[in-house]
């Protein structure tokens, strides 16, 4: 095997292992957002943790982050709550950026 082929399969390896964390970083920050917005809404420990779930769930709907914005935005307008957009979308990138460091550190 040539040092070509050991540098591509090395990058393979490194996209794969990239591609896993986000993934893993992206779940977790939908289970952190649902929590968040549980807590928010004044949901019961159990019925936050089923609801984190169901922001998780959502993320499957398409590609992208919009179904689990649309989901979360929506219940909040559906319980009554004023949340921005902005405020929102602010909250996921924190969340997102909270969620990669705890992957990287192995959390």
């Amino acid at each position: 095997m040539t040092t070509f082929d050991d540098r591509e399969k090395g990058y393979e390896s490194k996209y794969a292992l990239d591609q896993e964390q986000e993934f893993k970083a992206i779940a977790r920050r939908n289970k952190m957002l649902g929590l968040w917005a549980a807590e928010k809404m004044g949901l019961s420990a159990d019925s936050a943790e089923q609801y984190a779930a169901a922001v998780v769930r959502a993320d499957f709907e398409q590609p992208g982050e919009e179904d689990v914005f649309r989901k979360v935005a929506g219940d909040f307008k559906g319980s009554g709550l004023t949340v921005s957009e902005g405020e929102l979308r602010s909250k996921m990138d924190e969340l997102a950026s909270i969620a990669r460091e705890q992957i990287r550190a192995g959390e």
